[in-house]
């Protein structure tokens, strides 16, 4: 996206105002980076094209511009001698004049430097004066308050003792409930644990069905744990390689053919799950898709979302087939503000963006809103204009900067995703 904005050297206003002001600073600090970078580059071919004869030297055209002088009576140039023209004053009269003329202006000066100073010191003697009045005034007062104060002091003791003793005696009968409650809750949890296991007795043959059951399950969370290992070790192996390089791209096949093997566990399911479950992921990529420049309806969004997002599994949990509980269809700012109005600071969601081909990422502050625009035009996902930083996966990018700060000067960290609040999710038709 920001490369198409160099290439135009234009930015739609809708989008400049979805910036916030330390993106709009960095994009124009760039689009003048570029300008300056075409100059030099046009300076130096016209150079190139000079030297080797390819293109004439530019030659300064002859101006048009001249000099007529007047010309007198006789036909010579008429010249005027001040003193010595009719009607003139004679030199020495003209001296004169401006002799007192710079004179008057130099008195006049000195007149008003003495006046400033004079100034000066009838303002002070009378600051001086109000000040020592006040301070004699403030003495007065501060004897007659002494004795107030000392009453005061007495008083907020006082109250501050009584405040204490009943705040402990408040904290006894809180521990003293809670150890009650203690009480009950394991007598309760004794009871539970004692009819289980006076069931698990009841027959030998139910004893080795659920140790089975206990050792497959065993196994599988091994094989799954092993999984993830690998899936992680390789996931830091491509990263150190791609920071070498300097691009992450490459990490996206890798986490496709993850999304590929969550595929069979979930082709059993025809129907559009419930919040937070995983969709389908079976979703072929069409060979007749053409991505326009920019989202230009609902409709091209969906379809953009299913073609291309969907199998890199963007808005699911990490290895789950569970959808993120910070993710949101194509809602708009304001209503995404409403869903953070009542959570505290550090809240987040993430919504489809209909400016950009992308998300939005808004961010509750102690007062107010942010709202960052994430880049998903190529093959990783990164802040635009924000932070260098690409991922491989959305979720890559949520859980990096749920450790790290978004920007210097703010701040920001994600710390509590906002869910959904009504049913169905907001975000129903990017999985139908």
């Amino acid at each position: 996206m920001l490369q198409q904005i160099l290439h135009d050297m234009y930015i739609d206003p809708e989008l400049l105002a979805e910036l916030s002001d330390v993106q709009k600073h960095i994009l124009f600090y760039k689009m003048r980076e570029e300008q300056l970078r075409r100059w030099r580059e046009r300076e130096a071919w016209e150079a190139l094209a000079q030297a080797e004869g390819l293109r004439p030297p530019k030659v300064k055209r002859a101006s048009d511009k001249h000099i007529q002088w007047l010309l007198g009576a006789d036909g010579e140039v008429w010249v005027w001698i001040m003193g010595e023209g009719p009607g003139d004053k004679p030199y020495e009269e003209i001296s004169e004049e401006l002799i007192a003329e710079r004179a008057r202006l130099q008195a006049q000066r000195e007149a008003e430097e003495l006046w400033r100073q004079k100034e000066a010191e009838i303002t002070k003697k009378f600051r001086d004066a109000l000040a020592n009045e006040k301070a004699r005034i403030l003495a007065e007062k501060w004897k007659v308050e002494m004795e107030d104060r000392k009453a005061a002091k007495v008083l907020e003791e006082r109250i501050h003792e009584e405040f204490k003793r009943k705040e402990e005696e408040e904290r006894k009968r809180g521990e003293e409930q809670i150890r009650l409650q203690e009480e009950q809750r394991a007598k309760e949890l004794y009871w539970t644990l004692k009819q289980a296991q006076l069931q698990s007795q009841a027959s030998e043959k139910e004893e080795r069905e659920w140790e089975e059951q206990l050792r497959r399950s065993k196994e599988a969370d091994e094989e799954r744990s092993r999984r993830a290992q690998r899936a992680r070790d390789e996931y830091q192996r491509h990263s150190l390689r791609a920071i070498q390089k300097g691009t992450v791209a490459g990490l996206s096949s890798m986490f496709q053919e993850l999304g590929q093997s969550h595929e069979q566990e979930t082709r059993l399911y025809h129907h559009l799950p419930g919040p937070g479950l995983l969709p389908p992921l079976a979703v072929p990529v069409s060979r007749t898709w053409e991505r326009p420049l920019r989202p230009v309806s609902r409709e091209v969004i969906v379809r953009w979302f299913k073609e291309e997002q969907l199998p890199r599994r963007a808005g699911f949990e990490r290895n789950t087939k569970f959808i993120a509980p910070w993710f949101h269809g194509i809602i708009s700012r304001e209503d995404a503000e409403d869903l953070l109005e009542n959570m505290t600071e550090g809240a987040f969601l993430v919504r489809v963006s209909e400016k950009i081909w992308g998300y939005t990422l808004s961010y509750r502050l102690q007062k107010g809103f942010k709202h960052f625009l994430v880049d998903a035009s190529g093959d990783f996902y990164s802040f635009l204009g924000v932070d260098p930083n690409r991922h491989a996966t959305l979720t890559d990018l949520i859980d990096f900067h749920k450790e790290e700060i978004i920007t210097v000067s703010g701040g920001e960290l994600l710390q509590e995703p906002c869910g959904q609040r009504n049913s169905p999710p907001d975000y129903h038709l990017l999985f139908e």
